[in-house]
């Protein structure tokens, strides 16, 4: 192997001087500059044309996934090694889906990491072993996407596609909106994007991530009511209302834990929802806003004729009740009777 240049770049000194002195054990590696902060692996980069970059992406002013996206598009040919102390396996996925070559845990031995930069060198990928079986069972776990966002990174996501701002998100959770920018980084991270548009975007494209598992569900509630198994089933919750959208999503998740969950706040939504995954049952309220669940319902109905689609309401209504039956609902339910004996007979019809 011809001599390769190497960018170091970490931001505590004592670590750089112990990785650059394990490093000089490789005759064909020469370190040919150090950096501490973002600004500074930029500017050398520029100055040094490096064959490698030794990175730890966690620097000041340094913006990770943009970064290396940034740095890859300039100097493809380039090989990165990030090395972290966070064994994050959603934050291993967004780097590797970024662009690095390898990802290496600084807790492992120099050893290693000399194996890893060999192993980058020669055009492998480079995952240290206690991140493998992470990555490799959330892989081919069934939907793998949606299980990596938590319900509140669910429900911003859907506030999101509604085009709510961030201090209207921290208002409907009862949040700051610092913490609303913090769990925004971490969706943008784990979705692997870059902005509200991009992260909507990604929603579109799938569906499924808006899907709360009900087992995910159900560890939000408290109770020793007992599930009921079940088939796979699609269950779509329509309700302006987020407060008991939430209690609704405990509730069936109690109830069937095998279910995946969607939400919609508005006809728009709950139409898009059923577009993409056809529920097997949708629970609409009746009162949308300044919209109605009849509408909704003869919507559902048109795109996924298959659903069985039952009306909800604090304020029960004969009209109400005959023309959801007319729109293609299969009953009318007053909310106050909506517990979970009667979502496990719902559930359990819709299964027969």
């Amino acid at each position: 192997m011809s001599n390769i240049r190497l960018l170091l770049a970490d931001d505590h000194a004592v670590v750089r001087a112990g990785i650059r002195n394990a490093l000089n054990e490789l005759d064909h590696i020469h370190v040919v500059g150090e950096v501490g902060d973002g600004p500074g692996v930029l500017a050398a980069l520029d100055a040094l044309h490096p064959d490698c970059l030794l990175i730890d992406v966690a620097m000041p002013n340094f913006e990770p996934i943009s970064a290396i996206r940034q740095i890859k598009a300039q100097y493809p040919a380039m090989k990165i090694l990030v090395i972290s102390a966070h064994d994050d396996d959603v934050y291993v996925q967004g780097l590797l889906g970024a662009g690095v070559d390898g990802y290496h845990l600084k807790d492992q031995p120099l050893s290693d990491l000399k194996l890893a930069v060999q192993r980058v060198l020669t055009g492998e990928k480079w995952v240290s072993s206690r991140l493998v079986s992470k990555l490799l069972s959330l892989s081919e776990s069934p939907g793998a996407a949606s299980s990596l966002l938590t319900m509140r990174q669910r429900d911003i996501l859907l506030m999101l596609q509604q085009g709510s701002d961030n201090q209207t998100i921290a208002r409907k959770m009862g949040l700051s909106v610092k913490t609303v920018e913090n769990h925004l980084t971490r969706l943008y991270r784990q979705l692997n994007v870059q902005s509200r548009l991009e992260a909507v975007n990604y929603a579109m494209q799938h569906p499924e991530v808006l899907g709360t598992p009900g087992q995910f569900a159900a560890q939000q509630s408290t109770g020793d009511e007992s599930t009921m198994p079940q088939d796979h089933i699609s269950i779509l919750l329509v309700d302006d209302n987020m407060r008991y959208r939430r209690q609704l999503r405990r509730m069936v998740g109690k109830v069937c834990p095998q279910a995946m969950i969607y939400e919609a706040e508005n006809i728009d939504m709950a139409t898009r929802a059923a577009q993409a995954t056809p529920p097997n049952l949708a629970l609409v309220d009746v009162v949308l806003g300044d919209e109605d669940g009849i509408h909704c319902t003869r919507r559902l109905k048109a795109v996924a004729p298959q659903s069985r689609i039952i009306l909800i309401s604090a304020y029960p209504d004969r009209e109400f009740h005959r023309l959801g039956l007319e729109a293609g609902a299969l009953a009318f339910l007053d909310k106050k009777d909506l517990d979970t004996a009667t979502l496990r007979q719902v559930i359990d019809d819709t299964m027969a």
